[in-house]
């Protein structure tokens, strides 16, 4: 079609696939830290009590106390090229750059920090994508992760005049190919080990008890993933829950204790996983990695091994594909 000499230019129709996660400071410094624990901490999803109440808790006593403390986890993790969560979800979505053919651009953006979802957005709908899959890279649905992301990206378009068509990723739990991307994955981790675990423990992310009561199904999807995993490997496995923050109830057996607990009863060698989180980060190279080695030991253990992510290796990116692919069916033109 020929446009009027003076037309805009107009980009070749692109479909766009932006893969979400959760966030990191820029830098493991206490300034930067506190920049992204005020933008996390504010959200209405992950602290639901009234903001009257939480802003001056926050910007008085936590902002001023947890960012050093947090600045030092993160420098124990950091890696040369940036945070193991932000360099990671960029090797995943580099990974899948060309899977799915020149019409398809895939890109990375985090809920809190950068890339951020408003500018990844704006970013793809200029270069042609007029349709937009989101796709939360948490297994478990829970409000305070895939609804926030997702909100936010909803937020964005709210203030489009050309909206692109939209479509999110459900959550994957129970899917067979995760099941099975993670039965390798933990089977081959397993295999490296140079001692055979007493227990497995697979540890998510805790979140309030109430969250539960509310109708939040993160806890039955914990609890799935686990029951699967574990009819999948033909072995026991343990569940718990990390994170614990603020003085709630939160979701338990809490995994600190249970590591501190199993000692005394006669378990000496443990293996960690975290089904519950798509790639490694803070909360599992430096929460399970060493604080958790710490507390199994400190309590008489002897053996531990924390067993990695599916991160972007080959089962965690052919695992990504198949969702990924999954969700664009109908939309994807034939060659």
């Amino acid at each position: 079609m020929n446009l009027p000499p003076d037309h805009p230019p107009v980009p070749k129709p692109r479909i766009g696939v932006l893969l979400m996660n959760l966030g990191t400071p820029d830098a493991p410094d206490a300034k930067s830290v506190k920049r992204y624990l005020g933008q996390f901490l504010s959200d209405k999803r992950v602290i639901e009590i009234p903001q009257l109440l939480w802003q001056p808790i926050l910007r008085g006593v936590i902002l001023n106390v947890r960012p050093k403390k947090s600045a030092h986890a993160y420098a124990q993790v950091w890696r040369e090229d940036g945070s193991p969560l932000q360099a990671i979800t960029t090797a995943q979505s580099l990974a899948l750059k060309d899977r799915f053919g020149s019409g398809v651009l895939v890109e990375h953006a985090m809920r809190y920090g950068n890339p951020s979802i408003p500018d990844k957005l704006a970013a793809m709908k200029a270069a042609g994508c007029e349709r937009i899959l989101l796709a939360p890279l948490y297994p478990q649905y829970c409000a305070a992760t895939t609804a926030t992301a997702n909100d936010q990206a909803f937020a964005v378009l709210a203030k489009m005049r050309w909206q692109p068509a939209l479509r999110t990723m459900p959550p994957y739990h129970d899917d067979p190919d995760y099941i099975a991307a993670l039965h390798a994955s933990i089977d081959a981790s397993l295999a490296q080990l140079d001692f055979e675990p007493q227990r497995i423990i697979a540890s998510f992310h805790g979140m309030p008890k109430r969250t539960l009561a509310l109708g939040d199904p993160y806890h039955c999807h914990c609890q799935k993933t686990a029951r699967l995993l574990s009819e999948s490997m033909g072995r026991p496995i343990t569940i718990a829950f990390q994170s614990r923050f603020g003085p709630a109830k939160w979701l338990e057996p809490a995994t600190d204790l249970t590591l501190a607990s199993l000692p005394a009863q006669g378990v000496k060698s443990v293996a960690v996983v975290a089904p519950g989180f798509s790639a490694d980060c803070l909360e599992t190279l430096e929460e399970m990695a060493i604080r958790g080695r710490e507390t199994f030991e400190e309590a008489g253990g002897e053996r531990f091994a924390y067993l990695p992510c599916l991160n972007d290796s080959d089962l965690g990116v052919a695992l990504l594909e198949k969702l990924v692919a999954r969700e664009l069916e109908g939309w994807r033109r034939p060659a």
